[in-house]
């Protein structure tokens, strides 16, 4: 016989209301004319998948997502909304991209064939990706028109979408702007080919905040949807969609000139009251936080994080608060009283990016929509 815990040891607030408060938010941006593509690939963040698409199905145009597997999903949770692959397809993927009527994405004339090849009555739905900088998928822009003439003779292939990548919009405002002029000046060159309207998509999150009237027919909204701006100014207008907490789990007081955790990269210098976390890297909480001044919410208190962080645990010190007990609750990332930790501090101490902090937390982390 197995047994349910009350309540979990390591969990994930999921606030749907923030979801649809940052889908505002690009709306606001990009205008009402512009569709919204909700990017919920690598577990909509590390949000949930199912959560994210059931909060976002009736407010969005299409869900973005990175493979078939997470297509499946996507269409499982939301039956009625059109699901985009980002990325390109293996060949053993493609029968049933098009039996289930997901869109896929060409980068190669030799794409392009084997899909019209799979076609039965009615002309598979793609989108054209053109590589405009990225040097990751898609079509050389110099070769694109050739490329596009080839596709277009193809009846058993419709193309309904032209799309390319911005690499550096969060960095580089000049070579983006560059980078913009060239793509649409290519797409209207394969227009005059006779494409009947194809939907034109090239801004990602920091794209269409630095660029709103750059936006095309659709815009692939990902990092901002879950409340992180890739640009800090534009932070005040979003609210982080995951609260991100564990529990206490011990509380004892570690002797002066003790050592904490793998390395004894800690040692105590007084008689010091620490806390054991139920949390480690196991869970997606980032082994290089360790000893970079990495800190956890307790009673609405900022607590250091001691020594090096392990699979399941972590040690936090808590001689600050007056009291505290097994079982608490911790806050590893969100706003608790008056203090709040953002994925963005996580990921400066951890010398990485918030993308990887969201999609980090592990799958033993539970979901609770909030």
């Amino acid at each position: 016989m197995s047994y349910e815990p009350l309540t979990p040891r390591c969990w994930a607030e999921i606030d749907p209301a923030a979801l649809k408060h940052n889908l505002g938010a690009v709306r606001s941006q990009v205008g009402p004319s512009v569709k919204v593509m909700a990017v919920i690939k690598a577990n909509a963040y590390g949000h949930g998948a199912a959560l994210v698409a059931k909060a976002l199905a009736e407010s969005v145009e299409v869900f973005g997502v990175a493979n078939v597997t997470e297509a499946r999903e996507a269409r499982a949770c939301a039956p009625g909304i059109p699901v985009f692959i980002l990325g390109p397809a293996l060949p053993e993927e493609r029968a049933e991209i098009v039996a289930d009527g997901f869109i896929p994405l060409i980068s190669t004339v030799e794409e392009a064939r084997a899909f019209h090849a799979l076609a039965k009555e009615t002309p598979v739905e793609a989108h054209l990706a053109i590589d405009t900088g990225m040097g990751r998928i898609g079509v050389w822009e110099n070769e694109a028109l050739e490329v596009a003439a080839e596709v277009r003779d193809l009846r058993g292939l419709k193309i309904t979408g032209i799309g390319s990548h911005l690499p550096v919009a969060d960095e580089d405002e000049a070579f983006t702007r560059e980078q913009l002029g060239s793509f649409y000046d290519t797409v209207r060159r394969i227009r005059a080919l006779g494409f009947e309207h194809p939907i034109v998509h090239v801004e990602n999150s920091a794209g269409l905040i630095s660029f709103p009237a750059q936006a095309g027919d659709l815009v692939r909204a990902g990092l901002m949807l879950y409340g992180s701006s890739p640009l800090p100014w534009f932070q005040s207008r979003l609210r982080p969609a995951m609260a991100w907490k564990t529990r206490i789990t011990l509380v004892r007081t570690a002797p002066a000139g003790h050592g904490i955790s793998y390395g004894r990269t800690h040692i105590t210098r007084q008689p010091t009251r620490v806390a054991t976390l139920a949390v480690g890297y196991a869970d997606g909480y980032q082994r290089h936080l360790s000893n970079r001044g990495a800190e956890v919410l307790i009673r609405g208190r900022r607590c250091p994080i001691l020594g090096r962080i392990t699979m399941d645990q972590i040690v936090v010190d808590v001689n600050a608060l007056p009291t505290v007990t097994a079982g608490e609750e911790a806050v590893l990332m969100g706003r608790q009283e008056n203090e709040e930790i953002s994925a963005a501090e996580l990921a400066q101490k951890s010398g990485t990016i918030p993308w990887e902090i969201f999609t980090g937390v592990g799958r033993r982390v539970k979901r609770v929509c909030v």
